[in-house]
């Protein structure tokens, strides 16, 4: 079974890659972020033409998740019931036994701004909410862009990023708080080539120069993680016309 992360950055722009990619890639689950479309205008049937259930939740212009499934979707939540937010940015759902939660976390902009104290009290409601969700389903993966890139290594120049958006210590500490609990990096738990990234500015020629950073992650249970036999991120959706400033995220896990 292979489950997906992917910041597809406008579903209204990216559907047609979105659709390639699945075509090419037919993944079981894939949990997609930022889709800027308010709910009626989500792609309802071009997806399932493409043999995905879909549950989502968005809004116009900003944030916006989905999960898009070849299995049946059930018991779906919308947003964390411990934090009151009117931006559209989690989505969970059971699936195959799994529950998968689609997660958008905030960017924060820098330290010391109201988005940033906003962000650090999102990720403390998150982490109290997925502890009260994991004790209820041993088996979940934690999916998304959390717009942190947990270490030196996941970050081109770690150097000039320090003390930067996406790479404070106290997000760092945050997603380390969520490890705590028994959530395990996908990515990580395999041997990887040097210098993998998932997202890459559009300026400055960031991504022909990889200049880039590894903020999209999928974060497993102990039981899931034992199951996990694989992890990857697909740069080759980066190469197209027009793409996602993100590359998908792909784990496999045993049967």
């Amino acid at each position: 079974m292979k489950i997906a992360t992917w910041n597809v950055n406008s579903l209204k722009v990216r559907l047609a890659h979105l659709l390639n990619w699945l075509e090419a890639n037919p993944v079981d689950v894939l949990c997609i972020q930022e889709t800027k479309l308010t709910d009626d205008k989500f792609p309802v049937a071009e997806l399932g033409q493409a043999g995905y259930q879909v549950a989502f939740t968005g809004q116009k212009t900003y944030n916006g998740v989905a999960i898009l499934s070849r299995h049946p979707i059930e018991d779906v939540q919308k947003n964390n019931p411990r934090f009151e937010d009117e931006q559209q940015r989690i989505l969970a759902a059971t699936i195959g036994g799994m529950r998968i939660v689609c997660a958008y976390m905030p960017n924060g902009q820098e330290i010391g701004s109201d988005k940033f104290a906003y962000k650090m009290a999102w990720l403390a409601a998150l982490k109290e909410w997925i502890a009260q969700e994991m004790a209820a389903h041993p088996r979940l993966a934690l999916l998304g862009d959390y717009n942190i890139a947990p270490e030196a290594r996941d970050v081109h120049d770690p150097a000039e990023w320090e003390n930067h958006i996406h790479f404070t210590p106290p997000e760092r500490e945050a997603m380390q708080g969520l490890m705590d609990m028994g959530l395990q990096d996908a990515f990580r738990l395999f041997e990887q080539p040097e210098k993998q990234y998932s997202w890459w500015d559009y300026r400055q020629m960031a991504f022909r120069r990889n200049r880039g950073l590894r903020i999209d992650h999928i974060l497993l249970t102990k039981e899931l993680a034992e199951r996990c036999s694989a992890c990857h991120i697909d740069r080759e959706t980066r190469k197209w016309e027009q793409p996602s400033d993100h590359a998908p995220v792909v784990a496999t896990l045993a049967d």
